[in-house]
């Protein structure tokens, strides 16, 4: 069995100016905090003399490249990305970076706001537009019933708020 697996795709480039603003100052931590740590490590290391047997230089080389590519990774997708600011023309209609509150069958209520995929963390509720809820709940107005197949069979959802 190999290990190749599919690359990703990258999702819906969308993302709030707060998303943006969490991305850049990551960015800006690796490339002008976190690189030049490392690479003063390794240095440091590799003065030591001999590299093979030196656990500080690997490790360090190591973090290098994982910084690198996360700096990679983001250099590319911020440069992709649209910053959807502006209020929809019609806020009384579920669109991108919209706070949703929904009550389902048994009462119980949870609100969720629908950002971009590279913002999604489901403990303070962001919730990626790529989902099956978000999906459903794009267009519909509040009071709408929304049915989201799961995996544990078809739920049911009202909308109470929208908010923006």
């Amino acid at each position: 069995m190999s290990r190749y697996r599919p690359p990703r795709s990258a999702g819906t480039a969308l993302i709030t100016p707060e998303g943006e603003a969490r991305m850049r100052a990551e960015f800006h931590e690796l490339w002008h905090v976190r690189r030049p740590q490392v690479t003063q490590a390794v240095s440091e290391a590799a003065a030591q003399g001999d590299r093979s047997e030196n656990a500080e230089y690997t490790y360090g080389k190591k973090m290098l490249r994982e910084i690198d590519s996360r700096v990679r990774f983001l250099t590319k997708r911020l440069e992709s990305l649209k910053v959807v600011s502006a209020q929809p023309s019609d806020p009384s209609k579920v669109y991108f970076g919209a706070w949703v509150s929904l009550e389902d069958e048994d009462g119980s209520e949870s609100r969720y706001r629908i950002v971009g995929p590279d913002e999604l963390d489901l403990k303070t509720h962001l919730i990626s537009i790529d989902s099956p809820l978000a999906r459903a709940l794009l267009g519909k107005a509040l009071d709408a019933e929304v049915r989201v197949q799961t995996p544990t069979g078809e739920k049911t959802w009202y909308i109470t708020a929208i908010d923006y």
